[in-house]
Order: structure tokens, then C-alpha cells, then sequence
């Protein structure tokens, strides 16, 4: 009856963003509901768990508050110049080279300030509504995917990393670069050449997502408040959905890794990676349960950090997202599978 309940609760958390108004705008509110139902019916409530709810996030939600303010303050000039190079290089080339260099940055100033860099550059080009929304998708995409370079990048790499330092991997600042390099430059390079091709050269001066008011105080604490909220969400769905985890994946294949792993667009890949990888595993199952989680990760605005991120500061709905990031992260992970992970 509990899992049968977890599913359910899974079921409600991918597909009621789609199908109820009320609850795509109140995203944060429900996944917290949802998180909380999934502790409640595994009986996992207790003193820790909440302590870890209301610590996690204090970081990122400092972060993303004090990037926003610094952005706001820089507003002005980082628009001359950004439009100065915008011309200059031309626009296709000049978003392949953001895509690029996002997505291999973010892993040294993190995925959180990679994302609101993002955010700021969006709003200042202007382009149509529609590759706006293809930029910040393949952006997103390519951050998360660079920023498990090193362990300071984002949550997962962290927790991947110490997890593994003792025996047999002993795991160093750089074994994930080691291990998935090749695999993690060849998304960054072909996320940006998408870019290259999917966004016109002349889509210029159109009302898409950088019609927005100039933020206030008020809103960039507003949005630092609710990615609050939403990291203490998927604190709470990664611990209510633990038993799945326990009964069903972690004795998988390394392929079925891959694909089962499709879960982190909904629920928070760094979660999904403490409660899965181990020294015990094999290295193909550590390295293709990574990758399923990492490339579903962008599929759905609660994949990772920076889609919350950049789909709340741009207003992005959740079935915007999911029409483009569902049918790219799918096509995405089917081209790794037979590149890569079915060659392990």
C-alpha cells in the first residue's frame, strides 16, 4: 500500500502541473504538499528530516538573493556591452557561445550563478517569446550537465564526491572530471550547436520573456523565498520516495540505471544521487546512473536548480517547459544510450 500511495504521489507531481492552473502557478506550494504526503504515508517524519529541510537550501536561496542584487546593480552596463557583442558576433554564434561557456563555467562559479547570469542576458537580448524559451531550455540543459564537472558546481557532484572518497574509487576533486568528461563536453558542445541552429539569426526586438518589470527588493527576496521552498520540496519527495528507490532501483543494471533515472525531472538529482550511488556500485552503474540523471534533469522545471531558477524569474510555465525539454531531454538520452551507455 505505501508504494502503491508513492505512486500516486509521483503520478500527481509529474502530470497536475500540466493539467491544473492553479496548481503550475503554485508550483513550490504543491511539490511542499506533495513532499509531505510521500514522508507522511513512509512514516519518515522526525527531527533530522526537518532540520535538513530547513538547512538545505540556505545557501542556494543566500546565493540566488545576493546574485539577483548584484545583477540589479549592474544592470545597466552589462546590457550596453552584452548588445555590443550581441552584434557584433551575431546573434546565432553569440548563443552558441553562451550555451557553450555557460554550461563549462558553471561548474567553477556554480550552477546557481550560472543560471541568474543566464536569466540576465535573456531578459537583456529581447528575442521572441518562443526562443527565449529554447535558449533558457538548452542553456539549462548545459549547465546542469557542466556543473557535475567538480564538486563545487552543484549539490549532485558534492554528494557524489564524498560519497565516494573512501574505498575502492577514493574519489578526489576531480573523479567525476576523470570519469565523465567526454561525455558531460559532448552535451555542453551539442546543446550549443541546437542553439546554433533552432534560434534565428533575426529575431531580434520582439515582446517575449524580457518584458518585465525592473525588479525590486521585494521581488528578488520573493524568488530567493520560494526556491526556499522548492528545495525544501524535493528534500522531502526524495525522502518520501526512498522505499521506490531502495525495493526497485538500486539493484539495477547499469542500463536500467540509466533510463529509471528519468525520475530526477521531476525529483531533485542530487537527492536521487544520495540515496542511489554508493562504493559498493560498479563504475558503469555509478557513471550511467549519473548521466540518467543529469540529462533528465533538464527535462521539467523541478529537475534542477537552475530551471527553477530561470523558469521563475522568466515566468516560463511548466507546459512551455515540457513541450520542448520532454521531446529534447527523450531524443537526448536515447542518443547517449546507444553512443555511450549501451557501449559500457
Amino acid at each position: 500500500m505505501i508504494i502503491a500511495g508513492l505512486f500516486i504521489i509521483l503520478a500527481a507531481a509529474l502530470f497536475l502541473p500540466f493539467l491544473v492552473k492553479k496548481v503550475e502557478e503554485e508550483l513550490e506550494i504543491f511539490l511542499f504538499v506533495m513532499g509531505c504526503l510521500g514522508v507522511t504515508i513512509t512514516s519518515q517524519w522526525s527531527a533530522a528530516l526537518a532540520g535538513e529541510a530547513l538547512s538545505e537550501p540556505i545557501k542556494i536561496s543566500a546565493a540566488v538573493f545576493i546574485a539577483g542584487y548584484l545583477f540589479k546593480l549592474s544592470r545597466k552596463p552589462i546590457a550596453r556591452n552584452l548588445n555590443r557583442i550581441a552584434e557584433a558576433l551575431g546573434l546565432k554564434l553569440f548563443v552558441f557561445l553562451l550555451i557553450i561557456l555557460l554550461g563549462f563555467l558553471s561548474s567553477v562559479i556554480t550552477a546557481i550563478i550560472a543560471a541568474l547570469a543566464l536569466v540576465e542576458i535573456i531578459t537583456l537580448l529581447t528575442l521572441e517569446r518562443k526562443y527565449e524559451i529554447y535558449l533558457t531550455i538548452l542553456a539549462c540543459f548545459s549547465i546542469g550537465l557542466g556543473a557535475a564537472l567538480t564538486p563545487i558546481g552543484e549539490p549532485l557532484s558534492t554528494i557524489v564526491t564524498a560519497k565516494l572518497k573512501g574505498a575502492p574509487y577514493h574519489a578526489g576533486f576531480l573523479f567525476l572530471f576523470r570519469h565523465l568528461w567526454l561525455y558531460l563536453a559532448a552535451g555542453i558542445v551539442m546543446f550549443g550547436l541546437l542553439g546554433l541552429a533552432l534560434i534565428p539569426a533575426k529575431c531580434r526586438n520582439k515582446h517575449g520573456l524580457a518584458l518585465e518589470k525592473e525588479e525590486n527588493l521585494k521581488d528578488i527576496s520573493l524568488r530567493a523565498g520560494k526556491v526556499y521552498l522548492f528545495i525544501i520540496a524535493l528534500v522531502f519527495l526524495g525522502k518520501g520516495f526512498k522505499p521506490i528507490i531502495d525495493t526497485y532501483i538500486s539493484t539495477m543494471s547499469h542500463q536500467g540505471l540509466y533510463w529509471v533515472n528519468t525520475i530526477s525531472a521531476i525529483v531533485d538529482n542530487a537527492t536521487l544521487a544520495a540515496a542511489e550511488i554508493g562504493p559498493s556500485m560498479g563504475l558503469l552503474q555509478i557513471k550511467s546512473a549519473l548521466m540518467g540523471l543529469l540529462l533528465a534533469g533538464g527535462m521539467l522545471i523541478p529537475g534542477n536548480i537552475p530551471n527553477i531558477i530561470a523558469a521563475g524569474k522568466l515566468k516560463i510555465r511548466s507546459s512551455e517547459w515540457a513541450a520542448f525539454g520532454v521531446p529534447l531531454g527523450l531524443a537526448v538520452m536515447t542518443g547517449y544510450f546507444f553512443l555511450f551507455i549501451s557501449a559500457f
